[in-house]
């Protein structure tokens, strides 16, 4: 059975001997303590000069997982909290224990503040990787370069607790896979979008792939929102390629976490998604949404004008068509 505990100074010597297990499975990595990394010799007081925490993990009287948070300095990002030092023994990798030990790093730093929670992972570490973008963190701000004995290469990955963000295409392509379970679970739902139930993971992946393409070509702007540091929303603001239509965009692919409080998250998504089309020029917006789905209220009550019903827009999972309504909303509709 696995403990946690308040981690400790006496802890050195299995702490080092557990990033080095980590470290090693990776090209290229070396681990200078002494010459590097020397606050790894009292750890515990390090963190704790920084007002942050450190946990430890044991199983059988052996050190297997750690995990540390601290606050950044307010000229670094205010309000924001860093979490480091995430490690756990390759023997238990996929047994829980980091989500566990990531649960407890996450609910300290937002108890006592946190309005946005960081991290860095070092390029080669594809696994964290996809451990960190499960939990909802994506892709921010250029990669890090250390200059030490390793040539370690950094990215950062930062997500806020609460709050609505605009990803570019790096924070768009890892969220791939938080956003691929959220169309999954919509679809499942009945969520009134463009696939059928069930959807393939791999056809959600490809979905939010071209997505990706679509930010990183300046074609398309991606909003994702999260609540208690989960992503539990998104919607896509597709701009309009006729020369003739230059200040026109689509609203699409509106979807909320089934689990989540819909109104909460919709109806900032689609506030944000006004203002970033107004910074881009793009002073009318369409958006299509099925009879009875939560944006169809939305739209209602906030501001935007109805063009018509479309009869049968849709297949529905049962195999019936469902109706849907089209609504614009912008500077150049009175003359339409």
């Amino acid at each position: 059975m696995t403990a946690v505990r308040a981690g400790r100074d006496s802890d050195a010597d299995a702490f080092i001997a557990l990033i080095w297990s980590c470290w090693s499975r990776y090209p290229g990595i070396r681990l200078d303590v002494d010459g590097e990394m020397p606050e790894l010799r009292a750890l515990a007081s390090y963190y704790g000069a920084k007002g942050g925490k450190l946990w430890a993990a044991e199983a059988e009287g052996r050190l297997v997982g750690m995990i540390a948070t601290r606050p950044l300095d307010a000229g670094e990002a205010s309000g924001a909290w860093e979490i480091c030092r995430v490690y756990v023994d390759p023997a238990l990798h996929g047994a829980g224990l980091g989500h566990a030990l990531l649960d407890l790093a996450e609910t300290h730093a937002i108890d006592v503040g946190a309005s946005r929670l960081v991290l860095w992972t070092d390029t080669r570490f594809d696994r964290a990787h996809r451990f960190y973008e499960k939990r909802s963190y994506v892709r921010s701000g250029p990669v890090r370069v250390l200059h030490d004995i390793s040539n370690s290469l950094e990215y950062a990955y930062a997500k806020p607790v609460d709050g609505i963000e605009v990803l570019d295409a790096a924070g768009a392509l890892s969220a791939v896979p938080r956003l691929s379970a959220i169309l999954i679970a919509c679809v499942e739902a009945g969520t009134g979008v463009a696939f059928l139930p069930p959807l393939a993971p791999e056809t959600a992946h490809d979905f939010w792939r071209e997505t990706a393409r679509g930010v990183a070509a300046g074609r398309d702007i991606l909003l994702a929102g999260w609540a208690g540091g989960v992503l539990a929303g998104t919607v896509t603001v597709i701009f309009a390629t006729a020369q003739t239509q230059a200040h026109r965009a689509d609203v699409r692919t509106l979807l909320i976490d089934p689990g989540a409080d819909r109104i909460a998250l919709a109806a900032p998504l689609l506030s944000r998604v006004e203002i970033e089309a107004r910074r881009v020029g793009r002073s009318l917006l369409l958006l299509e949404t099925r009879a009875g789905d939560p944006a169809e209220r939305l739209c209602r009550s906030g501001g935007w004008r109805e063009v018509g019903r479309i009869p049968g827009y849709a297949l529905r999972p049962d195999g019936t068509f469902g109706d849907a309504y089209l609504f614009w909303k912008g500077s150049y509709g009175a003359g339409c």
